[in-house]
């Protein structure tokens, strides 16, 4: 393109398109397996305490971390220029990763994934005091009525509200503070290097959890822990792969696809049919997410 000769063009403009389609597949991959670990975490969470299988968790993702995302890394992947907040952030996505995986033993996988959508709305808030962003307008519009969204879901007022929505909604929070950090990591550290910090300090936290208590696996149990691990693992690996692809506002409207294969696995797995309530409110935090990233795309000349 720079030779200015005509025959090459077409492929130079083609590319970034063909860069974009193949991020947003990897995105929309990444939450299929998301969908998957929470699915797994579930059932597992009817057998076995949860420390033990956050733990279990992060101990494989450790692994699938040194296999996939060390060779990118040099001999010195723990290099870092912000390792206090690597650390930070690592622990903040153990903690919502007790949070989810509590709740998921009470709630429908439908629920949960309703009620953490309000985390980008949340991001979206926090940022003001936290990155100093400017939210205009019709911004808070969309972040109040994806609120209003997460009560329909909640339903408080309509009955007893069970306390493991609580913890959904405390997730919610957790992922939005996680998700800010990630975003003041991205100018200092690598994807790659951000992903192995991720794993490893989460593995390193999690041991303790093991104190809780210990319900020795069943071959199924091991298998499904491992499993766990590697759907964990693989998506972590698969969303920084996507964003070498395409850039954080194209990508990011497709992780509301997992609100599609959650509803589905808590039919296929656990029978669970999602009352008109949360799909309706699902639809809305949805809705409301979707036009919040429009709009910052349209601010930002994204």
């Amino acid at each position: 393109m720079s030779s200015g000769s005509a025959g090459p063009a077409p492929q130079a403009r083609t590319l970034p398109v063909q860069n974009s389609l193949s991020g947003i597949g990897l995105m929309c991959l990444a939450f299929v397996f998301f969908s998957g670990l929470d699915a797994v975490a579930k059932l597992l969470g009817q057998s076995y305490p949860v420390g033990q299988v956050v733990w279990a968790r992060f101990a494989v993702h450790a692994v699938v971390a040194i296999l996939l995302i060390t060779p990118y890394l040099g001999e010195r992947p723990w290099r870092s220029e912000r390792p206090v907040l690597q650390a930070v952030r690592g622990l903040l996505l153990v903690a919502a990763t007790v949070t989810n995986f509590t709740a998921l033993r009470y709630l429908q996988l439908a629920e949960t994934s309703a009620i953490f959508f309000a985390s980008p709305l949340i991001v979206a808030a926090l940022s003001v005091p936290l990155l100093g962003e400017h939210v205009g307008p019709r911004r808070w519009a969309a972040i109040v009525v994806g609120f209003i969204g997460v009560m329909i879901v909640v339903r408080p007022g309509l009955g007893l509200v069970h306390w493991a929505v609580g913890l959904s909604l405390l997730t919610a929070l957790i992922g939005a503070l996680y998700n800010i950090l990630s975003r003041k990591l991205a100018g200092a550290d690598g994807a790659h290097t951000t992903q192995f910090y991720t794993a490893m300090v989460a593995a390193i936290a999690t041991a303790p959890l093991l104190t809780a208590g210990w319900t020795p696996p069943t071959a199924g149990g091991w298998l499904l822990m491992a499993l766990a691990g590697i759907l964990g693992g693989l998506g972590h690996w698969l969303l920084a792969v996507a964003h070498s692809y395409a850039p954080a506002p194209i990508l990011a409207p497709f992780s509301y696809t997992q609100i599609l294969w959650m509803p589905l696995l808590g039919y296929l797995v656990f029978a669970d049919v999602p009352s008109a309530w949360t799909a309706a409110g699902a639809a809305v935090v949805v809705a409301s997410g979707l036009y919040l990233l429009h709009r910052e795309r349209v601010v930002k000349g994204v």
